[in-house]
C-alpha cells in the first residue's frame, strides 16, 4: 500500500510539473483541487467522516495544519516547476529526519546519540544534492528547504490532533484553503485556457493525489508503522523514472550519492526507533511482572 502511495505522489507531481509548461502553478493547483475535493467529500461522505464533532483543542491543530499544507503545496509545486523531478524528490527524503529533529528539539521526545549521527550525515546528503556553491544552488533549491520545513511543522501538528478525528476530514479541511488560494490568484493572474492533453493530465494528477492519500493512510494505520515507512523511500525510484520519461532528465552522480546518504541514514533512523520501541515493551512488560 506504501508502495502504491508513493508511486500516486509521484505520478502526480509529474503531471503537475508538465502541465506548468503551458500554465501557472496557481491554475495548476485550482484545477487539480475543484477535482479532488469533490472526490475526498465524496469519500468522506460516505464513510460517515464529513460531519464530526471536534473540541476546540483539535480544531486548532487542524486549521494550523490546514495552513502548512497551502504553504507547503505552493513552495514544493513552485520549486517543481523549475527543479528536475528526481532532485526535489530526493531533497523530501530528508523529512522523516527532520521530523525527528523537530520532535526531539520541541516536544520533548528522547532521540540518542545514533539518531542524531543520522540526521547529522542525513543532512550532509542533501548538501550534497543541493551543492551550496554549484549550480544546482539557486532560489528554487531554497524553496524546496522551506518546504521540507514547513511539511515538518505539518506532520508534527498532525500529530497533536487525536486519532479520534477521522484523517479524511482533516485532508479535505486541509485541501479547501489550497483551493481557494489557488482560485484568487488565478483569478487574479488570468486564466489561460487548457489543451486537452493538459486536461487529461490535471485529471490524472488530481486522481493520482487522492489515490496517494488514500493508500498512505491504509498503509499507515493498518501496518506496523516503523516497518511501512520506509517504504517511502521507493519514490525515488518513481522519480527517476518518471523524470527520464516525460522531461529527459536523470540524476548525476553527485546527486545520487546524496540521496543514498539521506536515504540511508532515514532506514538506519527507523531501524533504531524499531529497536528502541522493542526494549521500551520488554522493559514496561518486566515492570508489570
Amino acid at each position: 500500500m506504501m508502495m502504491i502511495a508513493m508511486l500516486s505522489f509521484v505520478a502526480n507531481d509529474a503531471m503537475m510539473k508538465y502541465v506548468f509548461q503551458e500554465i501557472s502553478v496557481e491554475q495548476g493547483i485550482l484545477i487539480r483541487g475543484s477535482i479532488a475535493v469533490p472526490i475526498l467529500i465524496l469519500i468522506a461522505y460516505f464513510r460517515k467522516s464529513l460531519f464530526v464533532k471536534i473540541d476546540r483543542r483539535n480544531w486548532r491543530a487542524i486549521l494550523i495544519r490546514a495552513i502548512a499544507e497551502m504553504v507547503s503545496t505552493i513552495t514544493f509545486l513552485t520549486a517543481l516547476s523549475h527543479m528536475p523531478l528526481a532532485n526535489i524528490t530526493a531533497i523530501l527524503q530528508s523529512l522523516p529526519l527532520t521530523v525527528t529533529m523537530f520532535a526531539a528539539l520541541f516536544l520533548g521526545e528522547t532521540v540518542r546519540w545514533r539518531r542524531w549521527a543520522a540526521i547529522i550525515i542525513g543532512f550532509c546528503g542533501v548538501l550534497i544534492i543541493i551543492r551550496p556553491s554549484g549550480e544546482g544552488f539557486d532560489s528554487y533549491a531554497i524553496l524546496a528547504l522551506v518546504t521540507v520545513m514547513i511539511i515538518t511543522i505539518r506532520d508534527v501538528v498532525t500529530r497533536k490532533i487525536d486519532k479520534s478525528v477521522p484523517s479524511l476530514f482533516v485532508a479535505l479541511i486541509s485541501a479547501i484553503p489550497v483551493c481557494f488560494y489557488a482560485g484568487g490568484m488565478t483569478v487574479y493572474n488570468g486564466w489561460t485556457p487548457l489543451g486537452d492533453t493538459t486536461w487529461l493530465a490535471m485529471g490524472g494528477a488530481a486522481l493520482a493525489i487522492t489515490s496517494g492519500y488514500l493508500f498512505a493512510v491504509m498503509a499507515m494505520r493498518n501496518g506496523d508503522i516503523s516497518f511501512v515507512t520506509p517504504f517511502r523511500y521507493t519514490g525515488m525510484v518513481w522519480a527517476i523514472l518518471f523524470g527520464f520519461l516525460l522531461f529527459g532528465n536523470l540524476p548525476d552522480q553527485t546527486t545520487v550519492l546524496g540521496t543514498l546518504i539521506v536515504v540511508g541514514m532515514g532506514v538506519y533512523s527507523f531501524h533504531r526507533e524499531r529497536i528502541n520501541q522493542k526494549k521500551a515493551y520488554k522493559d514496561k512488560a518486566g515492570a508489570n511482572s
